[in-house]
């Protein structure tokens, strides 16, 4: 990786952040992961290929994972969805303020659970110029009934009995109850739909743990941006999914994304199949770029791109 590290502030919690520099003058990509993702964990790949376009990119972990610092008093490795939107607003504003950087033309591009922060952030605010959510989570609760479809109803009682039993806990002042993010089938985890695991540690970097505070599942419950997909309708936004997806909803992905009359590209594979060493990720990242390259600008030629990456 040969970007440049800096920190940035999020409601005073210090952020780490990577700035993979692009063309002078060009626009910046802001790239939001997904849950307890950080951006040694498949974040680069996507990073090096936009800067190779001549685009400006900017990774960042979210507060308590990584190598960012947690909110003072606050335990590591806990999902705080407010908290997340709250680390990519600041993490746009710090985009901005970098060198070589043009400041007009931001993109927000995220994947799974930041495919759906991009839409939120981008509805809140007026300086984004195009999105991309990637295998995009915009909807807790269609999330919850997907679930049902390949859980058991033991494992998702055993499940959402770990996570109130976690938010009260952390209620009472103590610790949160932690369990791995991925884990095999029939295991304890917030992730254990076969072949996750391996997927997941795929992508995995120096600074992912495989641990997260068990009231995700409660967290995640309220979780739903596609109620602001609308407000995207004059944003130019590409959604790219997964037509087996089995952990982020197609069925909600594709309303939201009609609700914001996003383009939409499809790709015959599961939620991590976009990620670096699959199959549909040099397509996927080959269709972000002509998509950019028609809405924002200064992004090379695919061939150029192939041939600066080699």
């Amino acid at each position: 990786m040969t970007g440049t590290t800096f920190d940035l502030t999020s409601g005073g919690v210090r952020c780490a952040a990577t700035h993979v520099a692009g063309e002078d003058g060009a626009p910046v990509v802001v790239l939001a992961h997904g849950l307890a993702g950080t951006q040694d964990a498949g974040m680069f790949p996507f990073a090096e290929a936009f800067a190779a376009a001549g685009l400006h990119a900017v990774t960042f972990d979210y507060r308590g994972f990584g190598a960012s610092d947690a909110a003072e008093g606050e335990p590591r490795q806990v999902v705080s969805l407010a908290g997340q939107v709250a680390d990519l607003h600041a993490a746009v504003d710090a985009a901005k303020q970098l060198p070589g950087v043009d400041a007009t033309r931001v993109v927000l591009w995220g994947v799974s659970l930041g495919g759906g922060h991009v839409v939120s952030v981008a509805a809140e605010r007026t300086d984004i110029t195009a999105v991309v959510s990637v295998v995009p989570m915009v909807d807790g609760l269609a999330a919850a009934r997907l679930a049902t479809r390949h859980h058991s109803a033991g494992q998702l009682l055993a499940s959402t009995g770990r996570g109130l039993a976690s938010a009260v806990r952390r209620r009472a002042g103590r610790g949160p109850a932690m369990i791995p993010v991925v884990a095999q089938p029939g295991e304890t985890g917030a992730l254990t739909l076969s072949g996750a695991y391996e997927d997941y540690l795929a992508i995995a970097g120096p600074t992912w743990r495989n641990e997260i505070a068990a009231d995700v599942v409660m967290e995640l419950g309220t979780r739903a941006p596609a109620k602001a997909a609308a407000a995207l309708a004059d944003i130019p936004w590409l959604v790219q999914v997964a037509d087996f997806d089995r952990s982020a909803p197609l069925h909600a992905a594709m309303k939201a994304a009609f609700a914001g009359r996003a383009e939409v590209r499809h790709y015959p594979g599961d939620h991590f199949d976009l990620f670096a060493g699959k199959p549909f990720h040099e397509p996927a990242v080959e269709h972000a770029l002509h998509f950019l390259r028609r809405h924002v600008g200064s992004v090379a030629p695919a061939e150029a791109v192939g041939q600066a990456a080699r």
